[in-house]
Order: structure tokens, then C-alpha cells, then sequence
């Protein structure tokens, strides 16, 4: 049975072991007028499967001047303007220890979701949303041969600075490790060092019996809004048994995360009925390196709306210059996001008007 959620009424810290950071959860300022600024909805986004202005439909041309393939299900492509080149150098042209620059090498890919232009992960069939799940499987698995770090994302809305409507993912491929992810790397392995256990198993582990802050999951999965969560409704999904990598997944574990991620992100959606904006991105071992035992994958999800689906939370003033800092606990978080119907609100309205 679920306990119930611990209400912090005064100000406190809360660890994150992942990245050695803490939060300041200050739940209590939930209660103050808001006379800030607001976000458009993103209902405005155009319904229309075929956009033929889109550079990510089926065959139309891109801005590169080559056509998309007429595809059914999934498209992957080298980004026309990618953020890595396989053959990158910079001049070092100062000795100071104080300017340092190194060379980097990668490659960077769209990943279309779907033909259908007005789609988005929430709102694909199971078939759709597992057709995803294999591509990004594939293409982590062909980009691993090549490349120490393999980055999967989605930013999803323009509250996330989305380029296109089309629903679409990124890969940008490297051969180092990102700073974000080096640090993650440093503390699953110290963990590891110093209890023989995998940091983010042992941490699933802990949350599915506590179960406050677990929103969905199944026999391979758990999503949850994690301890230390610095984004109101941010989410981490992990899987339940110890896993290195997304080509890792066995048909299984793919069908399981494709009913998880439909679950969660149809509860996003209903949480303010709206297309909810968010960046999604996947952690796992690097490639080509030593055993990577203290490595579990998991998936981040980081989505800005705090009141409403036009009020939003700003990284400002303290967050900047201090450290993070929210006003919803994690735990009334999960709480909201896991009583959301399973049913998405577009669907329920259909069936209403039917």
C-alpha cells in the first residue's frame, strides 16, 4: 500500500547522488500570488497530418536540398546543420593553462517519430510509440561502433525550444563524454567502489518501497519524480533490473518501456490538458570503454510548467547564482501525476463528443 506523502511545510536540502548537487525544496512559497509572466499554449500546434512547408513530413525537401523518403513508420538522418562534425580541430594558439580547448569528433542525427505531422509521443498507438523505442535502440546500437557517447534526446514544445512541430528526437554522437554525463559516470562508480551495489539499482529499489514518488510501472519499469527532482513535474524512468545500454533491451523490456512511456507521457498531457513541453534524454554506459558494471541506464525527463499550461517555471536569480530550488515536493508531485487517468484527454474528449 502507498504511504503517504511527507508534506514539508519549512524550507530543507535534498541530495542528489547522481551529480553530487543539492536542491533547496522550499514548498511552503506554493502559496504566494503569481503575477509573473505566462507561456502560450501549445494547442495552437497545427493538426494537419501533412505540412508540405515541413522540412521533416514525408517528401518534402529539406533546406539541405535533399527530399525526405515517403516513410511509413520511423526516419533517421545526419542533421543538416549538425552541432558535431566527424572531423573537428581547433588552433591552439596560447600557452595559458587558463584558455584550454581540445578537438572533438561526432555527428548528430534527426530521429522522425512519425509520418504524421500533428502526433506527438503522448498521443502515438502502442505500435507507434514501440516503433520509437526500437529506433532509438538501433541507432544508439550503429552510433556505438563509432562513438565513446551516444546522446538521445527530445525537446519537445517551444516552451523547450523545439525547432519544428514535427514530432521528432535528436542523437548527437561523441567521442567524449559530456560533462553533465562525466559527472554521473564519477558518482555511479564511487557508489559502486564503496558499497558493491549499482547506485541507481539500489535507488529503484529504495523508491519502489517507499512508493511515495513512484508515478507508473510494470514488471520491467518504474517511473518516478526522484528524491532530489529539481523541475516541479520532472520524472526519471528506470528499469528494474541492472541494464547498461538501450541496445541492451531485450523485446521485452522494449514492450514494457513502450507502455510506461505511454502512460507518463498521456498523464503529462492531462496534467494542465495541453500538449505538455518537456526535454527527455537517455543515460546509459559509454561505448568502447572499461566494465561499465556501475552504469544502469535511465531516462531523464525535464518539463518547465509549474501552475498551469501557461505558467512555467524559470532557472533565475537564486537557481543561477546559488543552487537549484523548487516549491512543489517531489512527493505532491508524483502524487498528482500518478491519480491522472491513463486515458488521454483528447481521446476522452472524442469519446464524449461521440
Amino acid at each position: 500500500m502507498t504511504r503517504p506523502a511527507p508534506q514539508f511545510a519549512a524550507p530543507h536540502r535534498r541530495f542528489n547522488p547522481l551529480n553530487g548537487e543539492w536542491v533547496l525544496v522550499s514548498s511552503h512559497r506554493t502559496l504566494r500570488p503569481w503575477q509573473g509572466g505566462t507561456e502560450e499554449s501549445d494547442e495552437t500546434m497545427a493538426a494537419q497530418s501533412h505540412d508540405p512547408d515541413c522540412f521533416l513530413c514525408p517528401r518534402n525537401q529539406r533546406t539541405s536540398g535533399e527530399f525526405n523518403p515517403d516513410y511509413e513508420h520511423t526516419f533517421a538522418f545526419t542533421n543538416d546543420f549538425p552541432a558535431l562534425l566527424p572531423n573537428g580541430s581547433v588552433e591552439r594558439d596560447f600557452e595559458s593553462p587558463l584558455f584550454q580547448a581540445e578537438t572533438t569528433s561526432g555527428t548528430s542525427r534527426v530521429l522522425c517519430f512519425t509520418p504524421d505531422h500533428g502526433r506527438t509521443l503522448a498521443d502515438l498507438d502502442r505500435p507507434g510509440l514501440r516503433s520509437v523505442v526500437d529506433l532509438w535502440c538501433a541507432q544508439s546500437a550503429e552510433l556505438g561502433r563509432q562513438y565513446r557517447w551516444v546522446q538521445v534526446f527530445e525537446n519537445k514544445g517551444d516552451a523547450m525550444g523545439a525547432s519544428s512541430p514535427h514530432p521528432h528526437g535528436q542523437i548527437w554522437a561523441s567521442n567524449f563524454l559530456p560533462s553533465h554525463v562525466a559527472t554521473e559516470d564519477n558518482h555511479q562508480r564511487s557508489h559502486l567502489e564503496a558499497n558493491g551495489n549499482n547506485l541507481l539499482v539500489d535507488y529503484a529499489t529504495a523508491e519502489g518501497d517507499q512508493e511515495t514518488r513512484v508515478v507508473v510501472e510494470n514488471n520491467s519499469w518504474v517511473v518516478l519524480v526522484p528524491y532530489w527532482a529539481t523541475w516541479p513535474f520532472e520524472t526519471m524512468i528506470l528499469p528494474k533490473r541492472h541494464i547498461l545500454r538501450l541496445p541492451d533491451l531485450t523485446d521485452d523490456d522494449r514492450t514494457d518501456l513502450t507502455d510506461v512511456l505511454k502512460r507518463l507521457l498521456t498523464r503529462y498531457d492531462n496534467l494542465f490538458t495541453t500538449q505538455f513541453p518537456y526535454s527527455m534524454g537517455w543515460h546509459g554506459a559509454p561505448f568502447h570503454a572499461e566494465s561499465q558494471d556501475h552504469w544502469q541506464l535511465h531516462a531523464h525527463l525535464y518539463p518547465p510548467l509549474l501552475r498551469s499550461a501557461s505558467v512555467r517555471k524559470f532557472m533565475v536569480g537564486y537557481e543561477l547564482l546559488g543552487e537549484a530550488q523548487r516549491d512543489l515536493t517531489p512527493e505532491q508531485a508524483a502524487e498528482r501525476l500518478r491519480a491522472l487517468s491513463d486515458t488521454h484527454y483528447a481521446d476522452a474528449r472524442r469519446v464524449h463528443v461521440t
